[in-house]
Parts: structure tokens; sequence; C-alpha cells
């Protein structure tokens, strides 16, 4: 790979370059990250061990967590590392390792947030079916499908990123490497490779988001002839639902459905994807979820409590 380019390292320039907003955006940062890896580990390790999480719903969230916590790994630590470091460098493989990784597992969180969504579709439009239809084989090949789906997807993306050459400035106008500021550098015409990283990020993300907003429609025209109660707990299911694929698609489509620029507003946008959303993810399902918090009272008052015994 190096030797078909001239470079084999890139100087990334950040998300600002003032030293000083640099050392406040790093203690800011720092706590969302942990922030993200104990939350999301935590609905892990419940919905693993706690016997009142069996349920698909359940099944796939734990799976959910644990993407988000991989999926932010990728990009937030070396981004908090480069906010001290006053040369941020990072080598051609490293960079093509990061876009695979995060496409990777954002696409395998697309897929699964489709999953959670046709979850809810049975559970409240086909509830006597329900169990047969979401038997547990048929949960382990929809998780199983939408890590294979990310990485096909990812696959695509580096196999026409590969090939370009590479030739400088060697300065990537980001705070971590994506597909867009690196076609930048490249000393060829990205015309067409463009064309197919638009559809297969750009419009694969529009239609995954029209496919789960046509899905939860469908729900709530069905919850019309539900009892108030029955209709307030399948409310506040979605509602954690909905709102985490506002977050998701809705930055990402903003990006890769749009001319490339250098503006600073697509850093911040990007800053609210990788790091703000996977540490909101876990708030939003907890306190929308009364199973989820009193799973999460039960097991960890059990281990207070045999550690003070």
């Amino acid at each position: 790979m190096a030797s078909a380019n001239n470079m084999t390292e890139l100087i990334i320039t950040g998300l600002f370059r003032d030293p000083e907003v640099q050392r406040v955006c790093f203690v800011l940062f720092l706590p969302v990250y942990l922030a993200t890896v104990v939350g999301n580990g935590l609905i892990v390790v419940t919905v693993s061990v706690s016997k009142s999480l069996r349920s698909p719903m359940y099944f796939f969230l734990g799976y959910l967590s644990l993407v988000e916590i991989c999926y932010s790994s990728t990009v937030v630590p070396k981004f908090i590392n480069d906010l001290l470091v006053k040369v941020k460098t990072i080598s051609l493989k490293g960079c093509l390792a990061q876009i695979f990784f995060f496409h990777f597992f954002g696409v395998t969180e697309t897929l699964l947030l489709a999953v959670m969504a046709y979850d809810r579709y049975v559970a409240i439009c086909k509830p006597l079916y329900y169990t047969e239809i979401m038997s547990g084989p048929v949960c382990h090949r929809l998780v199983v499908g939408s890590w294979l789906g990310g990485f096909f997807h990812s696959i695509i993306q580096i196999f026409i990123t590969i090939p370009l050459p590479f030739c400088g400035p060697n300065v990537i106008d980001h705070y971590f490497c994506d597909l867009h500021p690196l076609f930048k550098i490249a000393c060829a015409d990205t015309f067409v490779v463009g064309i197919i990283m638009f559809v297969n990020s750009g419009l694969f993300s529009v239609f995954s988001f029209l496919f789960l907003v046509s899905s939860y429609i469908v729900i709530l025209f069905t919850l019309r002839n539900r009892s108030a109660e029955g209709r307030r707990k399948a409310l506040s299911t979605c509602a954690s639902h909905i709102t985490v694929v506002i977050l998701f698609f809705g930055p990402a489509i903003f990006l890769y459905l749009r001319p490339t620029s250098t503006y600073t507003e697509d850093k911040l946008v990007a800053l609210f994807y990788t790091v703000i959303t996977p540490m909101l993810n876990p708030i939003i399902y907890t306190l929308r979820n009364a199973e989820v918090k009193n799973a999460i009272r039960k097991l960890w008052g059990k281990k207070v409590n045999s550690r003070i015994e």
C-alpha cells in the first residue's frame, strides 16, 4: 500500500487549532467518552445477566450498546489524545483501518436499529405471532446479519479507496479519518468513487431512515385501537427508539448527502454522532424504560449487598 503512494503518514488538523480550546475540549470530552463506555457497558452486563430482560427487544438492545462502545472507540480515544498533541499524525494504513471500523460499526448499528424497529412492529401489530416470528434462532440470525451487513459495506468503502494514489499535501482537514477528507488529498479523479460512496453511505442512510420511519408510522396507526394503558407502554418504548434513530440518522444524512466541504460545522456535526450520541443512547433507553431501570437496581443492589456481607 505504501509503495503505491508517495506518502505513508497523514497529518490531521483536528477540531480546533487553538491550544487553549483543545485543552478545554479534552476536559469536556474525556468524561463523555468514559460515560459512553460505562453507560453502554452497564446495559450490556445488565441484559446479559438479568433474568427479567430475556425478550428479543433487550437482546437487541444489549448488542446495540456493545456496538455503540466499539463505534465510539474507533474515533474518540485518538481524538482525545490528539487534543494534547501539537502535531496530530496517523499512518495511511491506520487511516484506512479507522475508516473501515468506523463504517463497519456505524452500519451495523443502522441495521440493528432496523431490526429493533421490526421487533416492535411484530410485537405491536402481530402480537399473537410474536414468539413464533421472533424466536431465538431468528433473533440470532438478525444480529449476525447486521454484523455481516456492516462488514460488506465497509469492505466496499475500502476497496474503492485503496487503489487511489495519494500524493499530497498529506493534511486531512478533520479530527479523524473519513472518506470525504481523504478523497480530497487523492491525486486522481474521485468522481466515480464519490458516486459509489454516495450510494453506499448517503442513499443507504436515507433508505434505512425511511424504512424506520415507515415502521413506526405503521405502529402508531395500530396503537389507535389499543387501550390507554397499552398505548402508553408501547409509546414509551417506541419513543426511545425514535429518539435514537433521529439522533443517529440526522447528522449522518446531513454529511453524506451534501457536497464535500471544509466547514467547521461539518466537523461539529460529525462530533455529535461520534462523541455525543453514543453517550446519550443508554440515558435515553434507561430513563424511559422501567424494566431496564429496575433490572439495573436489582443487579447492582445485589452486588453492593454481597460486598457488605
